[in-house]
């Protein structure tokens, strides 16, 4: 079923939070090149920010960065802002480059527990100042699904989402999927949250709503000690030991073909299962970038589940490795906890069965 929203307060107030990427960035005069805006320009440059329902604020990271830099650090930052500044504000926009953008959301919907408010992740194609920029369309929409509320006076979106070219998504949905065309990014295994054409339409069923309404919970804590392991034929056992012995590991993601099957080669499994009797956590997680794992569907894919590989269900690799680090970060040594929590879904980042 899908809404229109219902309204928009005169009274709301929404913080939109510069952290860098390509749509704070304006053309120096001078020599050409782009640079970061001070907010000063880029408000002159959006001249629409003074004329919304909503009341927006703003507050930059000093300095910004550039979405190829951003670290773990950074997300904890970004999570920090918006608990520092949860009970004055309705809703939060977050300006962030495109490369990692999924990366940094999907972390975000992990260290905010028990989430009431949007807070929407939005960036562009084009900076803001240049001729056929998507960075206003993107901007603008989210500020206004972020002031959104439904017929009892609710935050029409209570998730961290991104929002663009015209697409609603959960954020620890998403993935970049194309560095050249407008719409950028895809949720590949669950729908758009809302749609934005000369309205915006709500798919409610889709959305999540807390059951109550609880304090902000912060956890921001994180272990980076993880990586990414893709299977591809012709792969080695060098080369696997040798991530599976990267010292002080904690975790791998596991890439691997279909629906979650990987070569029947005896060294492979002895690896894996050597690696996992040492404490490692490794989750199986499939290199296609729609549809789920399904261990035990095809005999290969059997010696993964003796060896103890986790199931990561629809996951994506973005949403998986922010949520290893985060739990690793917050559970330490846990790996009962740890196992269990990446078994269920903490912000809508899964779904276990086909239904």
């Amino acid at each position: 079923m899908q809404t229109e929203y219902w309204k928009h307060r005169a009274d709301m107030k929404i913080l939109l939070i510069f952290t860098g990427g390509t749509i704070s960035m304006v053309r120096n005069p001078a020599t050409g090149a782009l640079r970061p805006a001070d907010m000063q320009a880029f408000k002159a440059l959006v001249p629409e920010l003074e004329a919304g329902e909503a009341t927006v604020e703003m507050l930059s990271f000093d300095p910004l960065i550039d979405s190829s830099d951003v670290l773990p650090r950074n997300w904890a930052k970004m999570a920090e802002t918006i608990y520092a500044n949860y009970e004055r504000y309705d809703g939060f926009v977050v300006l962030h480059g495109t490369d990692t953008m999924s990366y940094s959301a999907s972390a975000v919907s992990f260290m905010l527990r028990d989430l009431a408010k949007p807070v929407i992740f939005t960036g562009s194609q084009l900076p803001v100042g240049v001729l056929r920029s998507d960075a206003k369309e993107n901007l603008l929409t989210a500020i206004e699904i972020a002031s959104a509320t439904d017929k009892q006076g609710r935050a029409m979106v209570p998730e961290v989402c991104v929002f663009f070219e015209n697409h609603l998504f959960r954020a620890n949905r998403t993935t970049k999927q194309n560095a050249e065309h407008f719409e950028a990014f895809a949720s590949h295994n669950y729908p758009s949250l809302a749609k934005a054409g000369v309205h915006i339409f709500y798919r409610e069923h889709l959305i999540h709503h807390p059951e109550q309404v609880l304090p902000l919970r912060l956890c921001t804590k994180t272990d980076p000690h993880v990586a990414i392991l893709k299977l591809f034929p012709g792969i080695t056992e060098e080369v696997v030991a040798a991530v599976l012995h990267t010292p002080g590991l904690r975790g791998v993601v596991l890439e691997t073909y279909g629906s979650g099957n990987a070569p029947s080669f005896d060294w492979l499994y002895n690896l894996l299962k050597d690696a996992i009797d040492r404490g490692i956590i490794i989750v199986d997680k499939t290199q296609c970038s729609a549809g789920r794992v399904e261990m035990g569907r095809y005999e290969v894919s059997l010696p993964l589940m003796k060896a103890g590989v986790l199931s990561g269900y629809d996951i994506t690799t973005e949403a998986l490795l922010a949520k290893m680090m985060c739990l690793f970060g917050e559970y330490e040594h846990d790996n009962d906890t740890i196992r269990r929590l990446l078994d269920t879904s903490l912000a809508g980042e899964i779904t276990k069965s086909n239904d």
